[in-house]
């Protein structure tokens, strides 16, 4: 949203609203949010930590309403900021198709090395890598909201099987896709695919257990959050090949430290959280932020 707000500018002054945009590479720190968040009436939340302590502050200062702008909740405090009195929501069912082609686009580069070859290419050389077909191999897909259905459409028409795992399954009658609980069949995957959201339950669930239970060879794609992933392991297991593979657009720490080992493997494809990030996705996300912090404040 922060790459646009020209294009916002005129609806908040016709309310005669004042905006400020912090200057930002991905996360406002706690400690900043703290003092500032208590000057305004209303907050759009982006990937920054909205905890108890800093609803607390804005409570005691202006804050009256927030919007979380996306889908991703991990990172905001909903009970805390619904218990000091702030209006607050996020914007659901955004960037599914966006996210899914970013997905897809990732499989189909692993599958294929791709990438690979384009660096290689760059550098003078001309390698002929031999990848897999997509037609009849299987992806696990973690998490099957609006990301992960658009996923399994756009993996269905590839001749993939898809297994799903997701505790709040819901059936989608077009989507001919097997549930199974996870870890369970997790040998039988060629992709794993993290499409979800972030929560106690499951933060690292992709460990060393269950990476000791994958095929060989397994290729890892993560566009949901880096702490589904436990790094530590997926490090282990890179080395020793038991994963082909990975592409990673979110991490556990953002952005990844420069001195991260995992950027020493040049069979990976890495991401700087921005699947989301088209255009038109964005343009409706905000206009649906701002009608919905305009409409807790009333103006």
């Amino acid at each position: 949203m922060l790459g646009m707000m020209d294009e916002f500018h005129g609806v908040f002054a016709d309310r005669g609203v004042e905006v400020h945009c912090p200057e930002v590479i991905q996360t406002v720190a706690e400690e900043e949010l703290v003092r500032v968040v208590p000057e305004f009436d209303g907050w759009i939340i982006g990937d920054d930590p909205a905890t108890r302590r800093v609803f607390k502050a804005g409570r005691d200062g202006r804050l009256k309403a927030a919007v979380k702008w996306g889908i991703g909740v991990d990172n905001v405090d909903f009970v805390a900021a619904r218990e000091y009195g702030i209006a607050i929501t996020n914007t659901p069912d955004m960037f599914g198709r966006e996210v899914a082609d970013v997905a897809i686009s990732y499989l189909i580069a692993l599958a294929r090395e791709t990438f690979y070859v384009d660096r290689q290419v760059r550098c003078g050389s001309w390698p002929k890598p031999r990848g897999i077909s997509l037609q009849g191999k299987t992806i696990g897909l973690v998490g099957f909201g609006d990301i992960g259905r658009n996923v399994a459409r756009r993996a269905l028409a590839s001749d993939l099987n898809v297994i799903v795992y997701d505790p709040k399954y819901q059936p989608v009658t077009t989507l001919l896709v097997e549930h199974e609980r996870w870890p369970s069949r997790v040998e039988e995957c060629d992709f794993l695919v993290f499409a979800c959201s972030l929560n106690q339950e499951n933060y690292h669930m992709l460990n060393e257990t269950v990476l000791r239970s994958t095929k060989d060879g397994v290729r890892i794609i993560n566009v949901s959050r880096g702490g589904v992933i436990d790094e530590r392991a997926l490090l282990a297991a890179l080395t020793s090949g038991k994963v082909h593979s990975a592409a990673l657009d979110v991490f556990e720490t953002e952005p990844i430290p420069a001195e991260h080992p995992l950027l020493g493997f040049d069979c990976c494809i890495f991401g700087s959280h921005n699947s989301s990030n088209t255009t038109e996705a964005v343009r409706k996300t905000s206009e649906g932020a701002i009608a919905l912090l305009l409409d807790f404040l009333g103006i």
